[in-house]
């Protein structure tokens, strides 16, 4: 059966190409964000603009905003978005807006350059505009449908029944919804509090992110799901050696933190990408995003990992994270333990100690950073000794209260 998206585009494409016929003009088509669906060529000037549509299938920033500022988002018939030199649109446009019960499904575009538009040119835009309205709208249905699919089949592939996974790995082969290959999960999530689903608003986010990364990648490549706390993304790299599908991964995951900081992240959050080893097979990746879970929640919670993290390079912390409370509570200094209880009232000796080892045991910027003269730091450090019995000029000692604050750290999550 040919994929939904390949149907539509053969269907705009036609549509396309009856429409410049009969217009005797060149015709885009873009979907409701300005990406290029369907083109015909033209023997005319090409601007940047259309030249990068046709590269990338997507517009910058600054020119979606300009599109909008000229009327395309609100426009209901015929209207003109004037040459702007600067943004590379070189040309200007004459756009009709697809709209299906006055939703907005895309755009229909000709080129200025080649004339004015009659009455007759008009009506006949308005009716190929209310023919890709239909093709639009039983992508969209088609694509939910496969969309509901692809999310059952993500679900069960990463389980924890392996003959869920074993089967969910073959229908997604079998069915063309992912190729085979070498896959890595990457998981994207944003602050929040341990065992609380994330707000609409940040869900929403994860999922313009990892949208935003499979389309980085070709089609068939990428598979996506939506959780309470985070978003998946496996990914399928075109390429086949172990360093490529690595530099993919990393690459994909600093696309998606990127546009979260940029335009989706809320202002209180901070965000964060888990990178899983790759695996060779679909139907083992459920042990990538185990690992890509681990990564993002250890740099969530630690705060010293940076925001795009592979597991591969958590170290001792991938050790930890698979501990259950109780044994890492058990490798806690008992000393800070003891500055750890609240209704102690150390809560500023933890501070500085955590600054302290942040700061590798550089005294004049954990003291600016604490925004205290280094003879306060000092003192504190001095009181720390004194409370707990540790000696911080002693390296043992000092890998004990530092692993204990990070024992702490993952026990109160």
């Amino acid at each position: 059966m040919p994929a939904p998206v390949r149907a539509m585009a053969t269907a705009l494409e036609r549509l396309a190409d009856y429409l410049a016929v009969r217009l005797q003009r060149s015709v885009a088509i873009d979907d409701a964000h300005f990406r290029l669906l369907a083109y015909t060529s033209h023997a005319g000037e090409v601007d940047t603009v259309r030249t990068q549509s046709i590269m990338r299938r997507s517009v910058s920033g600054e020119l979606i905003d300009y599109l909008n500022s000229q009327g395309a988002a609100k426009a209901n018939d015929v209207f003109t978005v004037l040459a702007c030199p600067s943004l590379g649109l070189g040309v200007a446009r004459i756009g009709m807006p697809i709209r299906l019960e006055g939703t907005l499904l895309g755009y229909l575009w000709l080129l200025d350059s080649e004339g004015a538009v009659s009455g007759t040119d008009a009506a006949a835009l308005r009716g190929a505009a209310g023919d890709a309205a239909l093709i639009l709208h039983r992508e969209y249905l088609a694509g939910e449908v496969t969309r509901g699919r692809e999310r059952e089949l993500v679900r069960d592939l990463v389980s924890l029944d392996p003959t869920l996974r074993a089967e969910a790995a073959d229908t997604l082969i079998e069915e063309e919804l992912i190729v085979a290959g070498p896959v890595t999960a990457l998981v994207v999530t944003i602050n929040h509090d341990r065992g609380e689903p994330l707000d609409e608003q940040s869900r929403v986010a994860l999922d313009i992110a990892v949208d935003h990364g499979r389309r980085n990648l070709p089609p068939k490549h990428a598979l996506t799901l939506n959780r309470p706390d985070h978003s998946l993304l496996l990914a399928v790299p075109p390429g086949r050696r172990a360093t490529s599908v690595e530099q993919t991964a990393e690459e994909l995951a600093g696309a998606m933190h990127s546009g979260l900081v940029t335009g989706g992240v809320p202002a209180t959050g901070a965000c964060w990408v888990g990178i899983g080893a790759t695996r060779q097979r679909i139907a083992e990746v459920h042990g990538s995003y185990r690992e890509a879970r681990h990564a993002a929640d250890v740099a969530r919670i630690t705060g010293a990992l940076g925001s795009t993290v592979p597991y591969l390079r958590l170290g001792v912390y991938a050790v930890l994270a698979k501990l259950p409370p109780d044994e890492l509570a058990d490798g806690i200094h008992p000393g800070i333990r003891l500055l750890l209880d609240s209704s102690l009232g150390h809560a500023e000796l933890i501070e500085t100690l955590k600054a302290y080892f942040d700061n590798a045991g550089d005294v004049q910027r954990a003291a600016s950073q604490l925004h205290i003269h280094r003879a306060t730091l000092y003192y504190r450090l001095r009181r720390t000794e004194e409370l707990t019995g540790l000696n911080l000029s002693r390296g043992d000692d000092r890998l004990a209260a530092h692993l204990s604050l990070k024992l702490a750290q993952l026990i109160r999550e």
